[in-house]
């Protein structure tokens, strides 16, 4: 499991890379709030274009960092997605605290 974490313009963009189950998800969620809660961001953008598989803990990944932000009137989108990982994000009931970017539409608009 890979992280890149970059801040531009008040986002924080941590970009995933590799299966996330619960050993990856761990690491993952105390490098990604470490820097969040240094640097305040406006806008977490949680990019999943590098994840091939989650399981529930990739969800709680999400809902665990919308949490965090909500304590400063952030918000949290989640981009790259494929197919099925955005299905268990929709069942999961992710979409209703995270805003879950359309990539397909974000292709046509440009």
């Amino acid at each position: 499991m890979n992280l890149h974490l970059e801040l531009k313009n008040g986002t924080l963009t941590a970009a995933l890379s590799g299966d996330i189950d619960h050993h990856a998800a761990g690491r993952l969620r105390e490098e990604i709030d470490r820097t969040a809660e240094k640097v305040r961001p406006h806008t977490l953008r949680l990019d999943f274009s590098g994840v091939p598989f989650m399981d529930s803990s990739g969800v709680g990944l999400i809902l665990g960092r919308v949490r965090l932000l909500s304590m400063w009137q952030g918000k949290v989108t989640v981009c790259g997605l494929s197919p099925q990982l955005r299905r268990m994000a929709e069942l999961s009931g992710v979409g209703a605290t995270a805003k879950l970017e359309d990539e397909e539409r974000k292709k046509v608009e440009l």
